[in-house]
This record gives structure tokens, sequence and C-alpha cells, in this order.
């Protein structure tokens, strides 16, 4: 059968340049085309979001088809699907339908799909995804509606509607382009890549204090290579937890590195991958080949990496918490720490001894308010860098519940990371509990040039997207777990606190320390002076360096006994064992 091919035309406008012109156009073989047109200037973003096209007809037979014409625009390819509704029509009161729709689409004069009754189709979960998606109305799969889910190369294309077994009637013809985004979509996804850019790279000017005023890049690059000291070699960097990006790392190191050509021991390759940006959350800042400054981003303790090359160089993780790194032994190698000691009003010896006491997998981020660097039993007051995944739906972003992602992204920044920004919290104005920033004026940082505010939201946005990982299967025993969540759910009243599936509480998620059987120390450093319900899901990432804020229960078995007592219920040794690997398994 002879079919006239009539596809849209996507052409620019004579009159205004920077405009377009789309014209699509709907036949029935034998009859005038019908077309529709849209402008624009631009692109085709500038519409908003075109999601489908859709058009009715009688459909009769012999050369009495249904067709509709339509180009994929330069570029990657596109996923559409296409539906010819008959029978589906008279759910909506459409008399005299179609009774048998045959779907065929043409690339030129070749065909390259047909389908004629969707529930026959080869690929027929597909097709029920990408109805669902799409949002177009449900149809029987028993129904002969048709329905074709394919994936186009940018070019003209023809779809015919004609009647199976010489049937006639009415259709409706619709193409959904499942790529399409809409305004929302489109923003969304631009905060989304800006977000992860600024989490990875940025360092909110904080260069000027570490490079500055620390000088630490210049204990890194050690005195052979403008520096001071012996340097730090690119071996005792990854035993300080620093951990390399293998796709930032330029193909010709890496072929170096298998063949153990690169000396890694000496502070030069760790220079040289500083340079290479491979460095997880470290920036440096280079004039004339030597490396000037450097700077810290968020992804220096809150992402790591898989180990794929080595232990210590893979891909990058985003949202795991660093539990190797040693952040206060880094700090403590620079030049000076006199800024630190200054605020504190300590000595610098007492304050890298302070540093070197956090130990790796661990930070302080109060000591600079509060001054207290120790706990009551003589232990540091430092506590486990916390995972920055899986907290959407979570309203406290910290152990102690601080405030919300924004909030504490704008604490570290400016106050932590040393950042160029403004900060405001009237709480740390209180003397007694904050002395250090109450004295300082910390409660109101002003910076004349403001590199984070404008960045919070899409910071937040990228965070709250680092969804928590599933563990590996071979981590748990899956049998095990399925019965430790009854357990959890009920005898050992896990879920009373952490809510499934949130794992942690809907609301104010804070508990006085007598509540769940601990010290009231680190609650005590915190403007709300209680502990946040933690969310469970994740753990598995975080069982080193321990569980709790400050890693005080070594393993799952540690928490469950103290649990135990504190909530007044029992557990046989096999209950215990499945509830642990539930726990694994979140």
């Amino acid at each position: 059968m002879k079919t006239r091919s009539v596809p849209a035309f996507l052409l620019r406008n004579p009159a205004a340049p920077a405009a377009w012109l789309l014209v699509a156009c709907l036949s029935l073989v034998g009859q005038r085309a019908s077309c529709a047109e849209a402008t624009g200037n631009g692109n085709l973003g500038a519409l908003g979001r075109m999601v489908n096209f859709s058009g009715r007809a009688n459909v009769g037979t012999g050369l009495n088809v249904f067709l509709y014409g339509f180009v994929v625009g330069a570029g990657s390819p596109k996923t559409v699907l296409i539906r010819a509704v008959g029978p589906g029509l008279a759910a909506f009161g459409v008399s005299g339908v179609l009774a048998e729709p045959a779907l065929t689409l043409y690339s030129g004069s070749q065909v390259i799909a047909t389908n004629a009754g969707w529930g026959t189709a080869a690929n027929l979960a597909e097709l029920r995804s990408a109805s669902q998606r799409s949002g177009a109305f449900a149809v029987n799969e028993n129904s002969r509606d048709s329905a074709l889910f394919v994936t186009l190369n940018p070019g003209p294309y023809t779809v015919q509607v004609s009647g199976a077994n010489n049937t006639s009637g009415v259709a409706l013809l619709e193409v959904y382009d499942l790529d399409a985004k809409d305004k929302v979509e489109t923003d969304s996804d631009n905060l989304l890549s800006e977000g992860q850019k600024i989490f990875r790279d940025d360092t909110f000017g904080d260069e000027v204090f570490w490079g500055g005023q620390l000088r630490l890049h210049q204990a890194i690059a050690g005195e052979q290579l403008g520096g001071v000291g012996p340097g730090l070699s690119a071996q005792r960097a990854l035993e300080l937890g620093l951990k390399v990006d293998m796709d930032r790392v330029p193909p010709a190191v890496v072929t170096a590195l298998r063949a153990g050509q690169v000396d890694l021991t000496k502070p030069q390759a760790t220079i040289d991958l500083l340079k290479a940006d491979a460095v997880v959350g470290i920036k440096v800042f280079t004039q004339g080949g030597q490396i000037q400054s450097m700077g810290i981003t968020c992804a220096l303790c809150h992402s790591t990496v898989d180990n794929a090359f080595t232990s210590g160089i893979g891909h990058r993780l985003d949202g795991w918490p660093n539990r190797d790194l040693n952040v206060g032994e880094i700090v403590a190698l620079a030049p000076t720490v006199k800024p630190i000691a200054d605020l504190l009003q300590l000595d610098e010896s007492t304050v890298r001894a302070v540093l070197r006491s956090w130990g790796p997998g661990k930070y302080d981020a109060i000591l600079d308010k509060d001054g207290k660097a120790f706990r009551p039993d003589g232990k540091s007051a430092a506590t486990v860098l916390p995972a920055a995944f899986g907290l959407a739906g979570q309203h406290l972003h910290t152990y102690t519940g601080w405030g919300s992602v924004p909030y504490w992204n704008a604490y570290v920044a400016v106050t932590q990371m040393h950042g160029q920004g403004n900060f405001w919290d009237p709480r740390l104005r209180d003397a007694t509990k904050f002395p250090v920033a109450a004295r300082a004026g910390l409660f109101n940082v002003r910076s004349a040039t403001d590199l984070v505010t404008s960045k919070l939201p899409a910071l937040q946005l990228y965070q709250l997207s680092l969804m928590a990982p599933n563990p590996p299967a071979s981590t748990f025993n899956a049998g095990a777990a399925g019965r430790g969540q009854a357990i959890f759910n009920g005898k050992a009243k896990c879920a009373t606190c952490h809510v499934p599936p949130l794992y942690s509480e809907p609301g104010q998620a804070l508990h006085k320390g007598s509540e769940i059987g601990i010290d009231e120390f680190q609650a005590s450093r915190s403007p709300e002076n209680g502990y946040r319900t933690t969310p469970l899901r994740g753990l598995f990432v975080r069982a080193k360096g321990g569980f709790y804020h400050d890693g005080r229960y070594p393993d799952l078995d540690s928490v469950v006994n103290h649990y135990k007592s504190v909530l007044g219920f029992d557990l046989s040794t096999a209950e215990q064992s499945d509830l642990v690997e539930f726990l694994k398994s979140l």
C-alpha cells in the first residue's frame, strides 16, 4: 500500500534569525494535510514542555489511513511511546471506534516497527512502564489497541494508523516524548548538576585560610618543591586517609601507576595528583608551575572512593563519610596553626595536641564555639564523620540537632572550612554555653564577598539526592534479616524511634541522653541539648570507627546490648543475631 509521508519540519523564521518555527502535519491519504505550528525565541525549552501530540480521525479502509509526521531533532536519540487507541475510546463515550487499530512506523519508506494489539508486544513490560511514565490514560492489555516503545535516532518519521482486517472507525493517535522535561525538571537538573560541582569542587574562597594563613600547601610540597619540611609523600597521604579519584587521574599517570613507575614515597607524586585535581576534597592554586595556595571542599570529609584501582584510589562515592581521614593530623602538618590558637586563646603546641587527639574519621565542629577539646572522661570531644547521604525526609542534619541541611552547610562552609560568606545564629551569643563564639562574634559572620549563600540551594538539592547505598548481598544473611525485621518492628522496640522507611523520626527527632541511656556531654554542646535519632540506612558504610556520634560502640551487637537494658527487652542469641542481620541489610 502506498502511503504519503508528512513529517514535521523545524524551520528558521527568516524574519527573526533567533526564532524557530515547528510544524506538525496530520493527513488522511487522499485528503488535504492538516498542519499546526508553534513559534518561539531561542530554543525549544522556551515553550516549556511539549510532552506529546495527539490527534483523532476516522480511519477507513484501503488507502484511507491516518498519518502523522514528526522529527527527532539533531543531537541525541529520543525515546518515544506511540499509541493507536480505538477500543479504549469506548470508555470515554466515543462511538464508532476503530476495532483493530494497527500501527506502522516509517523512516522514509522503510518500515522500522509495527504493532497490532499492544498486549502481544515483545517488550510489553517496557510498554507498561512507558505508559505510566508518560501519564497516558490506561488501556486494557487484552484490547486491540496498539502501541510502540522505541528509541529513534535524529531524523524524520511517519506514523501510520490503519484498520486491521478491513476494520474502520474513530482512532486516537498519541506520540509521547519520554525524554521531554518541563521547566521544573530542567531547573532541577541544572541545580542538581551545579550542586554536585559545588560539593566536589567549591572552596567558597577558603584558600585564604588554608593556604594564606595556615600555609598548609607548603607542608605538603616540602622544602625541595618550594615548601617547608619533608613534604607529604603520596604514600603518607593515603595513610592519612586522603583519597584519589581515579577518573580524574590523567591516563598516562594511570598507566605509570599500574607499571609501578610512580614513586609514591616522594612528595612529587602528591603534587602531581593535586595539580591533576585528582585528590578528593583538595584544590590547589598554581602559578608558574608552583603551588601557591590550597583550599578544601565538602568532599574532603564527605566523599570517599571504592578502591577500584587500589586502596585509597578509585571511583568517587559522594556522601560516604571518609572514616579513614585523619583531619587533625593533616591540619597539624601546617607550618602554623596560630589563627586557631589565637581564637581558642591557647598556644600552638596545645592546639596541635588537640588536633592529633581526634584520630582517623573524627572531627570536632564545635571546638571553635565552646572550646571543649575533651570529654569529662578525658577522651577527645570529636565525633565520627557523619554520612551526607540519606538525608531526604530528615529534618535535622547533625548528631545533636543543630539545624537542617542548609543551616549546617552554611555553618560548616563559613565557620569550619573558613570560606568567605555570611552566617547568623543568635544562639551562639550565649557566652556561658559558647564562650569562644560569643567572644569572637561567630554568631554573626559577615564577609565583604559572599561566596557561600548563593550556593546553598544547589548544595542542599544535591545532598538530598544522595540516596543511602544498599549493602552488598554478600554482607548479610537475607533470611536472617527477614526474621530480624519483625524483631526490629516488634520485640526490640527499634521502630518506636527509627520509624520505617525513614528509619528516623518524622518531626523533631531529638532525645535527651537519659532517654537513650548515655551521658549528656555532646548533646549539651548543641543549642538544642539533644541527640538526633540518626537514620539507619547505609549502616554498613559507617561501621568503621564505631557507632553512635562518638563511635563508642564498636559493632551492632554492642548497640543492641546497650538498648536491651535501656528499653527493657531481652532477646535470645538467635533473635539478636537476626536483628543484627536486619540492621546490616538496611
